[in-house]
């Protein structure tokens, strides 16, 4: 067994400070604090978390490849052209396997020219997903837009480049074009600029101040502290307790089953929350790096940034990415295992994979989207291929007329977790399974 040592808890005052938000107001007058303790923490493997981690790689993959086949002139792919794309797409076993276990969604035939060259298009279902999704991008422009813009909000300069945020295609529900489209469409929102770097970046053109309410801070507004287990009255007055300068936003958590120094951990995390809340909109330049304050502000801004992906969860590698636009530690990833009633660290499918607890209820996710309702069917799709296989095509036609009336059919699975002691290294060893390249 291997131990994660954390700091906590002894503080001493330090010069007052006052923060600034991004109009350059004041926003706190403010003592930051410093504390240090040693509290023994675990990382606790969750079933039910891995598992749909691991079903949405494949559903991620599958899309992936979809999205390939209608972008080409030809309407099709070739087996050669999809050999080294395994790793790209997150896959565990090579592509033409996968292409090859899901007949009802991709149609295998020889090549019209060199007979011996399998080529892969859409079946009929296939090309009524893609058309589908299109719509559902369509219909959902104003979300994406706002989802964009948050983000952008959320950075030093307010803007990343884009092949930073191409890699979040999939988690944030942007379509394939979206640095083309939606700057087109929206340039009083969006503009492509060169960046320091020499990098194409999207630029937020105005800060959108509708935009800048936090996740976190929206739930306690409407008095929802907890959005699956606190009661509406007690939310709504610890939210007016904080309008009143009594009482500080609080995180929602749920700690695993077994979690070590039960009393430590509690007092700990009673303090954390004690601690003023930095909303991740906010400019945080003027915080002390090594305070508690900015550990705290660090963990609002992953929180927000995860309650803005659709699944409410991405990979490591990704943050790893944004690191510097949105101001975080160079080791911020201990956050992660270091407060694990509000994050989940999964290394499935040889990756690692951050998820926001908070997100999911019953193995479920909580907020559904339109977006991620389509990629259920698409789900469905590819399970029905699995089991009929060689009578895929047979089976096309009555899956066509049957596929409206399709829901999630994911059952509710009780979490499952299992004790697992790691050391910090977990996080931040390069040489771990998470110094893949995504």
């Amino acid at each position: 067994m291997r131990i994660i040592s954390t700091n906590i808890f002894r503080s001493f005052s330090r010069d007052s400070n006052i923060f600034f938000s991004a109009t350059g107001s004041p926003l706190h007058n403010l003592h930051q604090f410093r504390s240090i303790a040693k509290v023994r923490l675990k990382w606790v493997k969750n079933r039910s978390l891995d598992h749909i981690i691991d079903s949405q790689t494949e559903i991620k993959a599958a899309s992936l490849i979809k999205d390939a086949i209608a972008r080409s002139s030809t309407a099709f792919l070739t087996s050669k052209s999809l050999l080294d794309s395994q790793k790209l797409l997150g896959l565990t076993v090579p592509t033409l396997r996968f292409v090859r276990r899901y007949p009802s969604l991709f149609e295998e035939y020889p090549h019209p020219k060199y007979p011996s060259l399998p080529c892969f298009k859409l079946t009929q279902l296939g090309q009524r997903l893609h058309d589908w999704e299109t719509r559902v991008f369509n219909e959902s422009e104003d979300d994406i837009v706002e989802r964009l813009c948050r983000l952008l909000m959320m950075t030093r300069n307010k803007m990343l480049p884009l092949q930073a945020i191409h890699p979040l295609k999939w988690d944030l529900g942007l379509p394939d074009d979206f640095d083309r489209k939606l700057v087109r469409k929206f340039p009083d929102h969006f503009r492509v600029v060169k960046g320091t770097n020499g990098l194409n970046s999207l630029k937020l053109v105005q800060w959108r101040e509708e935009y800048s309410v936090s996740m976190l801070q929206k739930m306690n507004e409407k008095g929802i502290r907890d959005c699956t287990e606190a009661t509406s009255n007690d939310a709504v007055s610890s939210y007016g307790n904080y309008r009143r300068g009594k009482a500080a936003l609080e995180f929602s958590m749920s700690f695993p089953r077994g979690y070590g120094g039960q009393k430590k951990v509690k007092a700990w995390m009673d303090e954390f929350q004690k601690l003023p809340y930095i909303s991740p909109y906010e400019d945080s330049r003027s915080i002390d790096p090594n305070s508690e304050l900015m550990e705290k502000r660090v963990v609002g801004v992953l929180h927000e940034f995860l309650w803005l992906t659709l699944y409410k969860k991405t990979r490591r590698n990704y943050l790893r990415s944004l690191r510097e636009e949105l101001n975080l530690p160079h080791k911020f990833t201990r956050i992660f295992t270091r407060y694990p009633g509000i994050f989940y660290l999964s290394l499935k499918c040889k990756t690692t994979t951050v998820v926001l607890k908070e997100g999911y209820r019953r193995g479920r996710l909580v907020d559904t989207h339109p977006l991620t309702r389509l990629r259920d069917k698409l789900q469905y799709v590819m399970r029905t291929g699995l089991v009929f296989r060689n009578k895929a095509a047979d089976i096309l036609t009555s899956l066509d007329h049957s596929f409206d009336n399709v829901e999630d059919y994911t059952k509710e699975e009780e979490i499952e977790e299992e004790d697992v002691e790691m050391t910090d290294e977990f996080c931040d060893s390069e040489e771990e399974i998470g110094s893949e390249k995504d």
